[in-house]
């Protein structure tokens, strides 16, 4: 049946309308462009800047994967209203003051997998209506004060994966309305008192993967985790930090209901650690080093769960409160030897005692936990008792001082001028677990100077001037882990100093001016996990250098002189599993460089060498290798990537590729991969600036066969617009300019029939 015309010149203005509006849009040639939901997608485009002709009404752009290292000062200011914004994997480097000015109603940004550093005073300045934050995966080592002293809607700050070493106070001044902190994977050493002032609204906060030691939960003053600070906290995750003990009242949050303290080190929980969290009913303090746990003070949590696996736990009456509550223990019994291997939730209380047998004869009574009393304390230092901290920084003493409490933890002497460490400097300290000793200009440590710390864990003697060390210099640290002697004088490697060291599993040896590794270095140190010699002058690696390294997990040789991979050293490291060579000389890589490593190599780091021709150097490697880095070299041709089937990460960008038929195997191999491979053209000049894979001349390679062929662009008659939903429009190019001229006509036609 006929329809009256009204309804036809309805239709008719619509089209127009629709037309006219899809014609009037901006799209950048690079870009997709959804003109009917407003999202523009420039993603994996190479892009050096923020396109500055995005259509200012976009409320979703999507610039991840390009090359824009700066973001200026309102740099997106033609675009007001973003509420979602991805700039995740961009190789961005600096966040200018104010470069999201304008974006008042962006919701959502992604900054995740870039190489940001500092995050400067009002670089979010403009976010007044931001709820999600994500800074993953950069290399973020300061915020300075006011970083996101805008963001008061803030609802998910996430920082996880970046070099922060400490949190300075008031660094999260303005979120008013924070629910979720992440902080994992950092380098966390030292939290300010404040650190967390004014985050009142704070739920969930994440600080595991840090290396928090034993103090830092209490290098907070007490009541550092606390209803003052935190009073909205329910979730608080500490797991994999070096902490060997938790004191009174160090948890202390009245909202908490999930804690987790699990694959630390602890030795030792007080029975008032958390006493002061009464809504506590999950405790995670699963994989450490418990043997005894204490019932929990009177007022403490009446917990639902207690995860105690992975513990060498003495199933004793100590564990009658559990039973008797109801809690449900995870773990086994480590012992009595009758009980050893049981569940602990099998073991009924009439089995257990709170004494051995041993000890019930001889009438010895169980220690209870030790009373803190007045603390002693040095003239020109700070002791605090609750948090067993005492600190002589930057006092101007030149001698080490004496007298510190018997119960101290950590002691911080750096910034003084002692010059010389003599023998015996630190009686009666047998509990220290970290020594701070950095900055102090010392040139000399004698034998025995450390005696009698057999507690102690962390060792820094960072940024001093050492040039060697007496064979004894260590002698009296059982227990000594972390040692750190990066920043001073050594020209030669300090070996035959691990020998008294046997728990030593890491060595911080970078930016000295070491310049060989002779044989025999290992000599002492055969658990030794990690060896770190990034930013010496180092030439020569001696085939036996690293003989008896059979635990050496990570060896970092970045920054150094190396003209070749030292192959015949590297066999004796058959576990290795993270190796950095970064910024030596190599230019070349023979067949089999790396093959002692094909079953434990998982990183391997070979940018920014110069490097010129890698033939065959990934044979043997295979499925193991998780991450490859190549970018920053000169490298025209690349090895074969096929046998690297569980590569997670690769990165080929600032080389110059000869984008001809001898790089026809990457391409195919690009095709088989979900990874994104930064790979360009250098040559030849007409293909310069092109993404590898973009380059549809290697089908006509032999054997390019099998690859994709080329969109074919075709021009379609215009037909009459249907009456139905339409399809989002990418508005590129003279073609689409050309349609949308059709379409007028067909509507100026239609109009005239009319």
């Amino acid at each position: 049946m006929d329809l009256p015309v009204t309804f036809w010149i309805l239709l008719i203005n619509l089209l127009v309308f629709w037309v006219s509006a899809v014609q009037a849009a901006k799209c950048p040639q690079e870009c997709f462009c959804d003109q009917i939901q407003l999202n523009v997608t420039c993603a994996n485009k190479n892009l050096t800047q923020v396109p500055p002709n995005v259509d200012e009404r976009t409320v979703k752009l999507d610039l991840q994967g390009n090359d824009i290292q700066e973001l200026p000062t309102g740099a997106f200011m033609h675009t007001p209203y973003l509420t979602h914004l991805s700039l995740q994997r961009c190789n961005i480097h600096k966040v200018k003051e104010a470069a999201f000015r304008g974006l008042g109603r962006l919701v959502f940004l992604n900054l995740s997998n870039n190489n940001i550093d500092i995050l400067y005073q009002e670089a979010f300045d403009g976010l007044s209506s931001l709820k999600q934050l994500i800074i993953d995966r950069n290399r973020v080592k300061e915020i300075q004060p006011g970083a996101f002293s805008q963001l008061g809607s803030l609802n998910l700050l996430s920082l996880s994966h970046n070099q922060l070493v400490y949190i300075p106070n008031m660094a999260f001044q303005g979120l008013q309305n924070i629910k979720k902190l992440r902080l994992s994977n950092n380098c966390l050493i030292y939290l300010d008192t404040e650190a967390f002032a004014g985050l009142f609204t704070l739920t969930r906060l994440s600080l595991d993967h840090n290396e928090l030691q034993v103090i830092i939960i209490v290098l907070i003053p007490a009541l550092f985790f606390s209803a003052s600070r935190l009073p909205e906290v329910t979730r608080l995750d500490l797991s994999y930090n070096p902490m060997t003990y938790l004191g009174e009242e160090a948890v202390s949050m009245p909202k908490l209901t999930h804690l987790f303290l699990d694959h630390m080190s602890l030795q030792d929980l007080v029975n008032t650690a958390v006493s002061k969290s009464p809504n506590l009913i999950h405790l995670d303090i699963s994989n450490n080093q418990l043997r005894v746990i204490q019932p929990f003070a009177e007022g403490s949590p009446k917990l639902s769960r207690l995860n105690l696996a992975g513990n060498p736990i003495l199933c004793n009456r100590c564990l009658e409160w559990a039973f008797y509550n109801k809690v449900k223990l995870v773990g086994t019994c480590g012992g009595p030897s009758h009980l050893s291997g049981e569940r602990l939730n099998a073991v009924h209380p009439p089995k257990l005692r709170c004494q051995s047998e041993e000890e019930e004869a001889a009438g010895i009574i169980p220690r209870p936990t030790e009373e803190l009393n007045k603390v002693k304390c040095p003239a020109h230092c700070v002791c605090e008792a609750e948090t067993h901290h005492s600190s002589c920084e930057n006092r101007g003493h030149t001698k080490v001082p004496r007298g510190f409490s018997a119960s101290t933890r950590l002691l911080d002497l750096r910034g003084n001028n002692f010059h010389y460490i003599p023998s015996n400097s630190f009686p009666g300290v047998t509990q220290v677990v970290s020594l701070h000793l950095q900055r102090c200009k010392i040139v000399d440590v004698e034998g025995g100077a450390f005696n009698g710390m057999k507690g102690l864990i962390y060792l820094y003697l960072s940024e001093n001037e050492l040039t060697s060390l007496s064979p004894d210099a260590f002698k009296g640290l059982p227990k000594l882990t972390y040692l750190h002697l990066e920043k001073n004088r050594f020209t030669s490697f300090p070996k035959g100093v691990f020998k008294l060291v046997p728990s030593l599993l890491a060595l911080h040896l970078e930016n000295n001016s070491i310049t060989k590794l002779e044989p025999g270095i290992m000599t002492g140190a055969e658990g030794l996990r990690a060896l770190y010699l990034t930013g010496n002058a180092i030439v020569h690696v001696s085939p036996r250098a690293l003989y008896q390294a059979n635990d050496l997990d990570m060896l970092h040789l970045g920054g150094n002189k190396l003209k070749e991979v030292p192959t015949e050293a590297l066999s004796k490291a058959g576990n290795l599993r993270d190796l950095r060579l970064s910024r030596n000389s190599i230019r070349w890589i023979g067949s089999n460089a790396f093959k002692p490593l094909g079953r434990s190599l998982k990183e391997l780091y070979l940018n920014n060498m110069g490097l010129e021709k890698v033939s065959g150097a990934l044979a043997g490697l295979g499925p193991g290798l998780r991450s490859l880095f190549l970018e920053g070299n000169q490298l025209e041709e690349v090895p074969d990537f096929h046998p690297l089937t569980a590569l997670e990460v690769i990165n080929l960008a600032d080389n110059p590729l000869m984008c001809d038929c001898p790089l026809l195997p990457l391409c195919i191999w690009m095709e088989k991969v979900n990874l994104k491979v930064r790979a360009t053209c250098a040559n030849p000049p007409e293909l310069r600036g092109r993404r590898v894979k973009d380059v549809h001349g290697f089908k006509a390679c032999p054997g390019g066969e099998s690859l994709p062929s080329a969109p074919a662009v075709t021009s379609q008659p215009a037909k009459a617009p249907k009456a139905t939903k339409p399809k989002p429009i990418d508005l590129n190019g003279h073609q689409q300019v050309k349609i949308l001229r059709l379409e007028l006509s067909e509507c100026s036609e239609l109009l005239l029939y009319l």
